[in-house]
């Protein structure tokens, strides 16, 4: 069994000792619900992140309406015509979805960060090694808002801090759900969210979230989301390992081979053990194939 990492007696965990051991019996591959303990932090008030947004790079920011369809190309997202400050202080009637990515380059909000994910480091490297390229989102959404059926390429967990909504989660390596191809165009710069189909709905599994209620979901696990009744802010905590990034690389090479008309391999559940692959993937694209 993993060691759960300790915590010293003053000081109040991100993670309660009962979510690391629910954590640790479901990592890296099943969705699981957890609970946390950052509801009401300051750095995550509707004021605090509007500051934060104004001060943020343009490249950094994405928002737009939010009573959107489960399936919608990337290029009919519609804008909601306010400026992003304005979004997040009216966001309780302006029927918005914004994300701040990248938070972790604020000082403040890379501490909150590291000690989130500090929590959690021994369990993940057990399983899949080294926490890398670590990162954190801001979820803001309107009542009744809907973030569209997608995926991700990072082991992500989502925590509640205000409102309420309901994230639905599905089988990751489904290639009903994404096909081999759409996997490899993701892996090449490709846009995240999936094609839907109503069929689709009955093999996702719900996880309702209040504050102070979190969810992990794996790699590429597709999902999408729907608000409550109230304004909702949520807090993504995001880290790549070995397995997440030889499953892009493979991808990847997949897609070279494809354009040359060869014959493509299979990712297994643990692509980090593909080395020959990997390997004659990473000498390809040194080579500029």
């Amino acid at each position: 069994m993993t060691a759960l990492p300790s915590m010293t007696a003053d000081a109040t965990p991100t993670f309660p000792e009962a979510a690391r051991a629910t954590f640790a019996a479901a990592y890296p591959d099943r969705p699981v619900t957890l609970h946390h303990g950052l509801v009401g932090h300051a750095l995550l008030t509707l004021d605090a992140l509007a500051t934060l947004a104004e001060r943020m790079p343009a490249g950094s920011v994405e928002y737009n309406l939010g009573k959107l369809p489960l399936g919608v190309r990337p290029e009919d997202m519609p804008a909601n015509g306010l400026t992003l400050g304005e979004t997040i202080r009216t966001i309780e009637t302006n029927g918005s979805w914004a994300v701040l990515k990248n938070v972790e380059r604020d000082p403040a909000y890379a501490a909150l960060l590291d000690t989130a994910l500090s929590e959690l480091e021994p369990i993940v490297a057990a399983q899949t090694g080294p926490m890398l390229h670590r990162e954190a989102f801001i979820f803001l959404s309107s009542p009744s808002s809907v973030t569209p059926f997608h995926m991700d390429p990072e082991h992500n967990i989502l925590l509640q801090i205000m409102g309420t909504k309901t994230m639905t989660v599905f089988p990751a390596r489904d290639e009903e759900l994404v096909p081999a191809q759409k996997s490899e165009d993701f892996h090449g710069g490709g846009h995240r969210n999936l094609e839907w189909r109503d069929g689709f709905k009955a093999r996702g599994t719900p996880f309702p979230l209040c504050p102070g209620d979190a969810v992990h979901v794996p790699v590429k696990a597709p999902h999408f989301v729907e608000n409550g009744p109230a304004v909702s802010v949520s807090l993504s905590v995001t880290w790549r390992s070995e397995r997440s990034v030889a499953e892009g690389e493979l991808h990847s090479f997949n897609a070279l081979l494809r354009k040359r008309g060869l014959p493509t391999g299979a990712v297994s559940e643990r692509p980090e053990r593909q080395g020959v692959r990997r390997l004659v993937y990473r000498i390809m694209r040194k080579l500029g194939a």
